[in-house]
């Protein structure tokens, strides 16, 4: 039985997705989506590429690591986009039309020398 697998990311999250067609499970690292992700509203968005493909008997292991639970479910939804295609190819106009494709690039800015933060710098006087 083949395995499908992609690599998803967002932020510092990187979310390494294996799947065989099989019976239909998800493990995030070794645990039920149910005991890593304590709200069922956040772990909705994970499924959005399932259901537009209509895949079924789906047996889904997931790594995950970095980042908070947020970058990690939309790192999550990214890998499995990308697990789908390497799966089949004819999703592709599916998925890249709904934007289950592209990485979110947006990261911290750097901290600069001489400020607070990455902008916040020191209250500045005229007098």
């Amino acid at each position: 039985m083949k395995i499908y697998n992609g690599c998803g990311k967002k932020k510092s999250a990187v979310a390494r997705i294996f799947f065989k067609i099989k019976r239909s499970r998800i493990k995030i690292n070794n645990l039920n989506i149910n005991e890593y992700f304590n709200k069922k509203l956040n772990y909705k968005i994970i499924f959005d590429s399932i259901k537009l493909t209509n895949s079924k008997n789906l047996d889904i292991k997931i790594h995950v690591k970095g980042g908070g639970k947020c970058s990690q479910i939309f790192a999550i939804r990214n890998g499995i986009a990308k697990a789908l295609l390497s799966y089949n190819k004819k999703y592709k106009k599916i998925l890249s039309d709904n934007k289950l494709l592209t990485r979110d690039s947006r990261v911290v800015e750097r901290k600069k020398l001489g400020k607070i933060k990455s902008r916040k710098s020191k209250q500045f006087s005229k007098r």
